[in-house]
């Protein structure tokens, strides 16, 4: 695979297949990653990736325990209605594909618990990073993980970036034994292999034309 198939097939994958991921495997998926861009070279990002009893552990811990305040908003964009129509559109998309309607509030609710274990994924990666990291270290650690993402297609293997988890913050720092006043929890990413046949991981996303993201300018 390419780069150009990683980049074109890589989508958030909300249905697994039951099937482990090889250790070997991420292993060698991390390691490549490493050399992603990384200002200064500080290379900020960190995680832990669990499977089986420690995950399953992780994940009652979760289900049992109420949600805290994030700290920090991935919501602000919303309020501005050109982005809030782009979150329309894919919610639409999204929550049709499983057959939900718009109006029924409580089949929406069970549907994004799901975020809760990570959609059944057979492996997850925790990201965190010191708290004195500023706005460029995330800029990098998020270029780290679509590394990681791209990487992982190249490998036949799917994702699912999971802000959702910044809800569990305190829950996954204690499970993992982190220093809450040292570390930053970032987000989680759902590993594994999809399901091709599921229509949640099939539904038609939209992009804006390259013409409204990007000028070129001194071509003429």
């Amino acid at each position: 695979m390419n780069v150009t198939e990683a980049v074109a097939t890589r989508r958030s994958v909300r249905e697994f297949l039951d099937k482990p991921v090889d250790l070997e495997t991420l292993r060698r998926v991390m390691d490549k990653a490493r050399w992603a861009a990384s200002g200064c070279n500080y290379q900020p990002w960190e995680a832990t990736v669990l499977t089986g009893e420690p995950l399953k552990e992780l994940q009652a811990k979760i289900t049992t325990t109420p949600p805290q305040e994030a700290e920090y908003d991935w919501s602000a964009p919303g309020t501005e209605d050109a982005y809030k129509q782009r979150l329309n559109k894919v919610s639409k998309e999204m929550f049709g594909s499983m057959g939900i309607a718009r109006d029924d509030g409580e089949g929406r609710m069970k549907a994004m618990m799901r975020n809760a274990t990570s959609f059944d994924a057979p492996a997850v990666m925790f990201v965190y990073f010191p708290r004195l990291m500023k706005e460029a270290q995330w800029s990098d650690t998020g270029m780290w993980l679509q590394t990681v993402a791209l990487l992982l297609r190249e490998e036949g293997l799917d994702s699912c970036f999971q802000e959702y988890m910044a809800l569990y913050a305190d829950v996954i720092r204690e499970h993992l034994g982190l220093d809450k006043e040292r570390y930053m929890f970032f987000c989680g990413m759902a590993i594994g292999y999809r399901d091709p046949d599921a229509p949640l991981n099939n539904f038609e996303r939209e992009r804006v034309p390259l013409d409204e993201h990007v000028k070129f300018l001194g071509w003429d």
